[in-house]
């Protein structure tokens, strides 16, 4: 599964931690081509499905306010 990052990782990142103030940097951490692992870190973390994970980083990654 490839994510659809449009904005640099390290702001993702802080964005998500904002959102969730329970996730780490090594809850966060991502390399290119291993999407799938950190989507199945965050979801067992968030207790959501990889789906909705993906839709979360994808829309904090498009939006340039803080998450909803």
């Amino acid at each position: 599964m490839k994510l659809k990052i449009e904005a640099p990782w390290y702001e993702v990142k802080e964005k998500l931690k904002e959102n969730d103030h329970t996730l780490t940097d090594e809850d966060l951490a991502y390399e290119k081509g291993r999407e799938d692992e950190l989507l199945e870190r965050l979801s067992r973390k968030l207790k959501r499905s990889k789906q909705q994970v993906r839709m979360l980083i994808e829309s904090i990654s498009g939006n340039s306010g803080k998450a909803a």
